[in-house]
């Protein structure tokens, strides 16, 4: 079977940049009620409880990616039979995961006031709410999430984006409504795993209307399963190591600072999410392209083309960098109020940490373009334990600073450097490892120069309100960064190939 790969990609699109606005708009809202509402503290074992689940959550990451793989071939061949084992395969093991993660869920729960240092709400019995957290996290291996695999590989993510769309708002509604009548945070949050049920039963309907020819029925055989799982690993560790990034953080901030300072962390960090989340946008769209030229350009095309895409995504990433940089305190100040704010010192290190985290990422694409996960599993594996350690030991000598330093050094000496190493060695020439340094060092120093002028001029914004002050400030974080580096850039061979590209676009 042959799928429209255009049409169902502008539909997924379509749908998914508006799924994408829902999904990063309620957080804003429920965070906000929360904090008006009620205060900090239940903002606090919001983002520690999420984190913990997270945590608990990473015996799934790696296997439905690699279900989803190995389900191309057989729905391209029309293989019902092939495709209805995959799916009961599917089955069982998230049935077993979800055993998994509720069995390790419940023996955490002596440990749960170990994860938070000072106070927290006495009106809220600790193991009654992470149980509701728990609930919702196990459900959906239990209700029918296999058949999403289905809605991946036929390529109809719009299915999914619309559902979610729809359940996120109708979640969002529900709890603010229910916060706002009865301030009774259980039934807030028991919201969650009811409309988790509701997600997985409308996501089952749907598959079931468009492709009822599968049925969770059949077995795989021996080499299909060993195949499986040499997949899983090598997807697994990658995955893990991105995720476990923020959760790490978030429950060391608990520990070792308080539940307040939890919830102030967890608002930055909402909105550096928002913006990875829409410059994955841009990834997305250069990796077909990358691919496809892996395998039919040569190494030297390839690196050439690399410095290219790298110098378009730097100035983004360095853009946005600097527009945190200017705009977290007035916009933090105006959403939740002048007590929710981290220091500058903090802040600064918050946007080093964002830059540091986009710094590599079009080098990465090309290293996945490559298959180069096995090859990257110690490099992931030493950067979340040494994430680890170094949160331990310097969250409790420097506290919030100390804990973004850690996740600053493990990200520079193991998802930059040793990432760089793996990559040239195995596919670019280790010959240029030191021209791929030096000219992204020439362009974040310039990006370092802009963001202290850019800053410096913002400061020097004293009008009176708020709103008008982050009006100003965004005015002159749009005009001034771009217009330096336009009068940089517009004679260099990168910034005509870029335009050309953008412009025929």
């Amino acid at each position: 079977m042959q799928l429209d790969v255009v049409k169902n990609a502008k539909r997924n699109l379509i749908f998914g940049c508006i799924n994408k606005m829902v999904v990063l708009l309620c957080p804003f809202v429920e965070r906000f009620v929360i904090q008006g509402v009620l205060g900090a503290q239940y903002l606090g074992l919001d983002s520690l409880y999420a984190s913990l689940i997270s945590v608990l959550s990473l015996s799934e990451l790696g296997f439905s990616a690699a279900m989803v793989y190995n389900m191309y071939k057989p729905m391209a061949e029309g293989n019902v039979e092939k495709m209805n084992a995959l799916l009961n395969f599917y089955k069982k093991v998230y049935r077993i995961i979800g055993f998994v993660i509720l069995g390790a869920g419940l023996l955490m729960i002596p440990f749960l006031s170990n994860f938070i240092n000072g106070s927290y709400p006495t009106d809220i019995n600790l193991v009654k709410l992470y149980l509701i957290y728990l609930a919702n996290a196990v459900l959906s291996y239990f209700m029918f999430a296999y058949l999403s695999s289905l809605i991946v590989v036929y390529q109809r993510d719009d299915v999914n984006s619309t559902i979610n769309s729809v359940v996120k708002s109708g979640l969002m509604v529900s709890k603010v409504a229910l916060l706002v009548l009865t301030r009774n945070y259980y039934l807030f949050s028991i919201m969650m795993p009811v409309f988790t049920i509701l997600n997985n039963l409308l996501i089952a309907w749907r598959v079931r209307v468009l492709f009822p020819q599968y049925k969770a029925v059949g077995y795989l055989s021996g080499k299909d399963k060993a195949g499986i799982r040499k997949l899983v690993v090598g997807t697994f560790i990658q995955q893990a190591c991105s995720v476990t990034r923020n959760s790490l953080d978030s429950i060391c901030v608990s520990a070792f600072i308080g539940l307040t300072l939890t919830a102030i962390y967890n608002n930055y960090y909402l909105i550096i999410t928002g913006i990875i989340s829409f410059a994955s946008i841009v990834t997305a769209s250069f990796m077909g392209g990358i691919g496809n030229h892996v395998t039919t350009r040569s190494v030297e095309e390839n690196y050439q083309e690399m410095k290219i895409l790298d110098f378009v995504y730097l100035w983004l990433c360095g853009w946005c960098m600097i527009c945190l940089l200017c705009l977290f305190q007035p916009f933090m100040k105006i959403w939740m109020g002048k007590d929710m704010q981290l220091p500058m010192s903090a802040v600064i290190m918050l946007c080093l940490y964002f830059y540091l985290l986009k710094l590599g990422d079009i080098r990465s694409m090309y290293s996945s373009a490559n298959g180069l996960w096995w090859q990257q599993r110690y490099r992931a594996l030493c950067e979340t334990l040494l994430n680890l350690t170094l949160n331990l030991a310097l969250g409790k000598i420097f506290g919030i600073h100390g804990i973004i330093l850690a996740t600053m050094i493990s990200l520079f000496l193991c998802n930059y450097l040793w990432s760089v190493g793996i990559t040239f060695r195995l596919y670019f020439s280790i010959s240029k490892r030191r021209d791929y340094y030096i000219y992204q060092g020439k362009q974040t120093f310039l990006i370092f120069i802009v963001a202290a002028l850019t800053y410096f001029i913002c400061l020097k914004v004293t009008k009176e309100g708020d709103l008008m002050q982050l009006l100003i400030r965004g005015i002159v974080c749009i005009i001034l960064p771009n217009s330096i580096f336009y009068f940089v850039y517009r004679k260099t061979k990168q910034f005509q190939y870029a335009k050309r590209i953008i412009m025929r676009r």
